[in-house]
């Protein structure tokens, strides 16, 4: 809470009050980055060893590992402030939604390995895996999330924000130093 509170008081308060309204947005995008990051280093890690010459079901193990951690990020930090489900139902929620995005983020791979023949010999090695780290990694992840985030409001985590306390004291501690500020710098008005 400490870097928050220090970083807040020094942040201009449209960038702050922009911050909070979309404090839940964010914080989904950084589980988002988190997973993205677990995802490739395991697919890529996956594909150039014990799943050789299957980079379909690499992709797999990697987003469903990935999806694991996900669930637990976003369940207790990123919409945490949401609920109203049984954490069973919940979680079985979660995993059908991230289920269907897991048949999403494997489409764009799909199309290019087995309908536009991304992959040698038809292509050299580099272009195979530069096709395979767009179409899965970079495709595949952003399509996904896009799904995710909507179906995990809407089915998930459908209640709405509850308030949040803490962020409106940072922006009342931010608007406060703000104004002291200024008043201590007549000049810069």
């Amino acid at each position: 809470m400490f870097l928050t509170r220090f970083v807040a008081t020094r942040m201009p308060n449209r960038l702050l009050a922009m911050f909070v309204r979309n404090a839940e947005l964010l914080k989904f995008l950084t589980v988002g980055s988190i997973a993205f990051v677990v995802t490739s280093v395991l697919f890529f890690g996956l594909k150039w060893t014990v799943l050789d010459g299957k980079p379909v079901t690499a992709n797999v193990v990697a987003v469903l590992l990935a999806t694991v951690l996900s669930y637990v990020l976003n369940r207790e930090w990123a919409f945490t402030a949401r609920g109203g489900r049984e954490r069973r139902h919940e979680a079985a929620l979660f995993f059908v939604v991230a289920g269907v995005g897991l048949v999403i983020n494997q489409l764009p791979l799909v199309v290019s390995r087995y309908v536009f023949a991304l992959q040698t010999p038809h292509v050299s090695l580099i272009a195979e895996n530069f096709a395979d780290f767009v179409s899965a990694t970079i495709v595949g992840t952003l399509l996904a999330t896009l799904f995710r985030w909507w179906a995990m409001r809407k089915f998930v985590f459908p209640n709405p924000v509850m308030p949040q306390p803490e962020f409106d004291q940072l922006i009342l501690e931010g608007q406060a130093n703000a104004d002291v500020a200024a008043a201590s710098n007549p000049e810069a008005n």
